[in-house]
């Protein structure tokens, strides 16, 4: 066991959004060389608490490479990236800059999701199917208008939610699990207490990015990668980089060659994920074309049915017992979100903060490519 990373687990992974906000200030703030900024959230946290998305600057402002890491773009995975950010301060990763080097981090992109424990933002959208372009014609997901009160059904145990599971159990069998998982997590937008609800227009998540990029000027850079953190998808502890198809298979091999041959792709099906509508690769690849890198590190956690029951859970909630979020059955049901998107376990936290350095590396020696 490399006790030097367990240590840094310990003491980087928080226990809220708020301690771990509180730590990210701290830590820049300490660090003496970083250029903080506050993005304040409209949205409330528990107890009516404020939120806001927190940036990190390190290096020349000038700097024609920019890396990015981002935390929390699905909120309640935000303990994941945000451990990541903070070991990458307190490992004093800024000194291994270059001249025309910098580092930007975002921090709780999403913090109404990370303060509440759950994946969406405080429209009740997923972030990363909220990125298509509204102006046009909207992706069609005709098979889950179908199964759309079965995936979220009224009742958590009863008649009508095995009924619910009888048809979600017949679609499986009549067209297939990856249909079936197409059909549930490839974004919707036409069901807004949905699952993997994409949006009716842009989210204020969605409109911090846009004011960062704007804010530090991204668009004019030579060269800018991007590591969004997140978690739920693939074996336990294994951190997977993961392409979106909207860079392409250009987009693809750029990511090789700076990542190596473990970089999956949902076009090849070597991803652990699916490909997706309006995530956040869409909205850099319109940006930055090929002066981009946009890879998901994504880090397993819980077997898939485990995580889809937690989902389910969370977005029943918040449809039909709005009264009872701060509730006993709400507080469990938050709860058990977190845990499949958090093992609080001293072993995965190690293996993520292990792959995160050897990532954050890699986005150096990138800026050479």
């Amino acid at each position: 066991m490399n006790d030097a990373i367990v240590d840094a687990a310990n003491k980087h992974f928080a226990s809220d959004y708020f301690e771990s906000r509180q730590r990210f200030r701290d830590y820049v703030r300490e660090a003496a060389v970083g250029e903080a900024a506050i993005y304040p959230s409209q949205a409330r946290g528990p107890r009516g608490r404020q939120l806001s998305t927190d940036v990190a600057w390190f290096g020349d402002r000038r700097a024609r490479n920019v890396g990015i890491l981002i935390s929390a773009t699905h909120g309640v995975e935000g303990y994941c990236g945000s451990a990541a950010q903070l070991d990458w301060v307190a490992e004093r990763g800024y000194e291994r800059l270059k001249s025309d080097e910098a580092m930007l981090l975002i921090h709780a992109l999403n913090p109404y999701g990370f303060a509440w424990d759950r994946r969406v933002t405080q429209e009740g959208c997923d972030l990363n199917r909220n990125f298509v372009d509204f102006a046009a014609t909207l992706p069609d997901n005709a098979a889950y208008d179908l199964l759309a009160d079965c995936f979220v059904p009224s009742e958590l145990d009863g008649p009508l939610f095995l009924a619910a599971e009888q048809t979600i159990e017949e679609f499986r069998r009549a067209h297939g699990e990856i249909a079936l998982r197409k059909a549930r997590t490839s974004g919707q937008y036409r069901h807004p207490t949905g699952i993997f609800f994409g949006g009716f227009g842009p989210t204020v998540a969605r409109q911090t990015l846009e004011r960062i990029v704007s804010d530090y000027c991204l668009e004019s850079r030579r060269r800018v990668l991007i590591i969004d953190y997140h978690t739920g998808l693939g074996p336990y502890g294994y951190g997977e980089l993961q392409c979106e198809q909207a860079s392409g298979m250009s987009g693809y091999q750029h990511a090789r060659d700076i990542f190596g041959p473990s970089v999956t792709s949902p076009d090849l099906g070597t991803s652990s994920a699916l490909v997706l509508n309006g995530t956040q690769d869409e909205y850099w690849q319109r940006l930055l074309g090929a002066r981009h890198v946009y890879v998901c590190l994504e880090f397993g956690t819980y077997p898939p049915e485990a995580v889809r029951s937690a989902l389910r859970a969370d977005h029943w909630l918040y449809r039909y017992r709005q009264g009872d979020i701060e509730a006993d059955i709400g507080l469990e049901i938050r709860q058990r979100l977190r845990q499949r998107f958090y093992p609080e376990t001293t072993d995965w936290k190690e293996m993520v903060l292990y792959r995160s350095r050897q990532v954050q590396r890699q986005i150096l020696e990138g800026f050479q490519v």
